[in-house]
């Protein structure tokens, strides 16, 4: 037994193994997300494919994701971030990068997935690629520095 594709110290036979053979469903978004990587590895595009919510799989393009699934050396998964997605919730968001190699160059593919649960089970929504945006409040050139110094922000770091 091998540790688990999907990054997890597990076995795939206990991991992501029991969904992509469906006894089992991933019980948070995190692990749907986790267990798709996984299935991009074994090339289990039926997975891949049952696993996107009914509404927007029209959009899914079996011969592209065969191929991109068998022609990639998939080479880590690194999970950024969650938000919600646990088994209580309805929805969630996971912020993963995922790297592999194509025709012999290197990628990231850096994504903010969108996941919802409906009758107990999670599906895959969509996704924005790259980075996460960062929010932070604007700072006026009059406001106090948000360091703390009690200076203006215009005498202080916003010199």
């Amino acid at each position: 037994m091998s540790q688990c594709h999907c990054g997890n110290a597990r076995a795939y036979e206990d991991c992501c193994g029991p969904y992509h053979a469906g006894t089992a469903l991933p019980p948070t978004a995190e692990a749907l997300m986790r267990s798709r990587y996984s299935a991009f590895i074994v090339q289990n595009v039926d997975y891949l494919q049952s696993t996107l919510l009914p509404e927007t799989a029209q959009d899914f393009n079996r011969e592209e994701t065969e191929q991109w699934a068998r022609d990639s050396q998939w080479q880590g998964l690194e999970v950024r971030w969650t938000e919600a997605g646990g088994p209580e919730d309805d929805t969630g968001k996971v912020e993963f990068v995922a790297r592999f190699q194509f025709e012999g160059k290197d990628y990231l593919h850096h994504e903010t997935s969108r996941f919802e649960k409906r009758d107990g089970r999670w599906y895959y929504v969509d996704g924005a690629m790259g980075p996460r945006p960062r929010t932070a409040d604007k700072v006026g050139r009059n406001d106090p520095c948000p360091c703390g110094s009690g200076k203006k922000y215009k005498k202080c770091h916003g010199a």
